[in-house]
């Protein structure tokens, strides 16, 4: 087909009326069905026929995605293309034909390039930490619960391949921050094992024999389960909703983890014991150590709660004059900007103000910042320099290579990595709107769920205030110590996905103690109502301890050895849990007390 002297096509996307599949009555292949608009058909009408036996190219952007080539002149306007097309194939090309002419050129708001060799190292590291956290997992169930923790380490395993399994169904992409997310898991999963096996533990010491423990405390263990494993998932579903890119990567396998490790814990765990009982096999649920540990403590939590307020109180209020006057850091996700990866032949780590100082000679007015990252030699710079064009990329890189020019007499050579970001000032703004909405709305969330599930306001008010007293303290420590620590503290999208998860896993915490105390009231109806409190935060005090550890050790595992890219996150849950396991313990439950003198259930 001659092509026009305008350089445009004589028929273009506005005068396609509908495309779909269909198939060919002769031989029952797969086609594509066009039906053209009144001025399309016109036009195609005169141009098959002017073109018969000839190619015709489908092109988009100049790429060509298909040339049929024209059997007969078409006057009706409604077309078949026929060939080897696969449904898959002719679903696309319909698609394409469908989209239409695209009146705009396509402006790139947000744009993310890993390096081959950051990308490898990220990868390496995560799988790294993965390996290890899981080792120190199986570790510790079987030398704190015997023969049980080993029961307990075989239903974490398929938990895991059950993840995996999952992951590959859907066709994921298993990043950095997934990674992060299934680590995570195997440490929240020891919970609901935790949960039985403490229920199963306080049956024997009643005088139960195995059997009928095992089967006690699965029952008193479920409502447990249900309402901690519910509140983290709420929290997870909130991230993966408003979350984007790694972010909803961590979300996915973070809901199918919780799924994977309910099912595993009272699945198959009880199904290993049920055959173990069969077989006449001998079940532990302790060692000589750990048998009796935690048995007889009776420590009066609640009489010394107005010092824990003080405390806290304290912590809350510097932390909210840190963020006020030192402020946290945002990330270019939330400033918007563009980062760009730099080797340099000699260490940039005692050179950051000077690399600034040359950038800001040739950038002038922008902001710029540099930070080491992964090695001494690797910086990333980022700046708001021209963030406002959002096709100035090469220009600024240009800035950007003169400004570090200046900086070979110190530093030698230098090499601009692949790896690279850019977030339009649009989609920053989107970034910090979609954020807060997930936080605020995942609150909500989980007040009205803990009302729903404990019938008062007093629980859920209780909750919220330690929930405000965690994300607090930890927005604190970033104020205080973002440039001081050294790795990366900026607020970007994961670390919004770690105070969420901080949410989540806090509640969780908290939640249980209720169910504790909901339970004891149900059936002591004259109990006081500080002894019961105190109670329920005695009796489930060896649970909250081996969560709360087990997590933090796997915790401490990725921050080791899952590598600098990741290092801020496990940082900002770190802190989050050690303050949520303090909260659920001597904030929420004890707040009880002050909200009411009695609670009906």
């Amino acid at each position: 087909c001659k092509i026009p002297e305008s350089g445009k096509a004589r028929v273009n996307g506005e005068h396609i009326a509908k495309a779909g599949t269909g198939y060919d009555q002769r031989d029952g292949k797969i086609t594509v069905d066009l039906e053209m608009t009144p001025e399309g058909a016109d036009e195609w009408g005169r141009m098959t026929s002017d073109n018969k036996d000839r190619i015709i190219a489908i092109t988009m952007d100049s790429v060509v995605y298909s040339a049929p080539r024209v059997i007969n002149a078409i006057t009706t306007g409604n077309t078949q293309i026929s060939g080897s097309f696969s449904f898959q194939e002719a679903e696309d090309l319909a698609g394409l034909l469908n989209g239409g002419a695209l009146p705009a050129p396509c402006i790139i708001k947000e744009q993310t390039k890993v390096g081959p060799t950051i990308g490898a190292e990220n990868t390496r590291a995560g799988l790294i930490s993965f390996a290890v956290a899981l080792i120190v997992v199986f570790i510790y169930m079987y030398l704190y619960y015997g023969k049980a923790g080993i029961v307990a380490d075989i239903a974490l395993f398929a938990n895991i391949i059950f993840i995996f399994g999952t992951l590959a169904s859907f066709g994921a992409v298993l990043t950095l921050a997934g990674i992060a997310g299934i680590v995570l898991t195997i440490g929240m999963a020891v919970d609901a094992n935790v949960l039985v096996y403490e229920r199963i533990r306080e049956e024997q010491a009643k005088g139960k024999d195995i059997a009928a423990a095992i089967e006690t405390g699965y029952e008193k263990a479920l409502s447990s389960i249900i309402d901690a494993n519910v509140t983290t998932l709420l929290t997870a579903i909130v991230l993966k909703i408003f979350g984007s890119g790694p972010i909803e990567s961590f979300a996915t396998t973070l809901i199918i983890g919780i799924f994977s490790s309910v099912f595993a814990a009272l699945v198959i765990s009880r199904l290993i014991f049920t055959w173990m009982l069969n077989k006449g096999y001998g079940i532990s649920f302790g060692t000589k150590l750990t048998q009796n540990a935690f048995k007889d403590i009776n420590i009066n939590f609640v009489s010394k709660r107005n010092i824990y307020y003080v405390v806290s109180g304290l912590l809350v209020a510097g932390s909210i004059f840190a963020v006020l006057t030192i402020g946290l850091k945002p990330s270019v996700e939330f400033s918007g900007g563009r980062t760009f990866g730099v080797k340099f032949a000699k260490t940039a780590d005692n050179n950051m103000e000077f690399i600034k100082e040359k950038l800001s000679s040739v950038m002038q007015g922008a902001s710029i910042d540099v930070k080491t990252k992964s090695t001494n030699f690797y910086v990333e710079i980022t700046t708001n320099y021209l963030v406002s064009d959002e096709t100035a990329t090469t220009q600024v890189k240009e800035k950007l290579e003169k400004g570090l020019d200046l900086c070979k007499s110190k530093l030698g050579s230098y090499k601009i990595e692949a790896d690279s970001r850019f977030v339009s000032s649009s989609v920053s703004n989107e970034l910090i709107s979609s954020s807060t909405i997930a936080i605020v709305l995942s609150l909500i969330m989980i007040f009205a769920y803990i009302l729903l599930r404990f019938g008062t306001w007093q629980y859920s008010l209780s909750a919220i205030i330690a929930l405000f007293h965690d994300v607090m303290i930890v927005l604190g420590v970033f104020a205080v110590f973002n440039g001081i620590l050294p790795f990366n503290m900026d607020v970007d999208q994961s670390f919004i996905a770690a105070i969420l998860t901080v949410i989540g896993y806090s509640i969780n915490d908290t939640v249980v103690v209720f169910d504790r105390i909901r339970e004891d009231l149900s059936w002591k109806k004259d109990a006081d109502y500080k002894t019961e409190i105190n109670g329920a935060l005695n009796s489930t005090l060896s649970r909250t301890i081996n969560t709360s550890l087990t997590t933090i050790v796997v915790l401490v595992v990725i921050f080791l050895f899952g590598g600098a890219a990741i290092q801020g996150f496990v940082f900002a849950l770190l802190v989050g849990i050690v303050v949520g396991t303090y909260s659920s313990l001597l904030i929420a439950t004890p707040m009880l007390i002050d909200l009411t003198k009695k609670l009906k259930n």
